[in-house]
C-alpha cells in the first residue's frame, strides 16, 4: 500500500519552524557568486601597474561583493606589512653603511 500523504506543516513556534525560518534567512543574506569572467577581469587589473594599487582600495573599500571586499582589504593589510618590513631593511642597511663610513 503506498502513502500519498504530505507530512503535515511546521506548527507555530516550533523548533523545526525556527530553523527553517533561520536557514531561509542566511541564504536570503549571503552574496552572489563571483564569476569566473569576473575573477579573470580582476586579475587583468591587478597585473597593470600602478592600476592594480588603486583598484586594490577600490575593491576594498567600495561598494560590490563582499567576499572580494574582504579578500582586497588582506591584500592591502599584507601589502602594508611587507611595505613595513622592506622600509625596517632599508633603514638598517643605510644604518649600518652610514656608521661604517664615518
Amino acid at each position: 500500500m503506498e502513502n500519498n500523504s504530505v507530512p503535515p506543516p511546521f506548527s507555530e513556534g516550533s523548533p523545526q519552524q525556527a530553523y527553517h525560518q533561520h536557514v531561509l534567512q542566511q541564504s536570503q543574506d549571503t552574496a552572489p557568486i563571483v564569476s569566473v569572467k569576473e575573477w579573470m577581469l580582476t586579475m587583468l587589473l591587478m597585473i597593470i601597474p600602478v592600476v592594480n594599487i588603486i583598484m586594490m582600495f577600490v575593491f576594498a573599500f567600495g561598494e560590490g561583493n563582499p567576499s572580494k571586499q574582504n579578500y582586497f582589504k588582506a591584500a592591502l593589510i599584507w601589502a602594508a606589512i611587507i611595505l613595513a618590513f622592506y622600509l625596517l631593511i632599508v633603514v638598517l642597511l643605510f644604518g649600518t653603511i652610514f656608521a661604517t663610513t664615518f
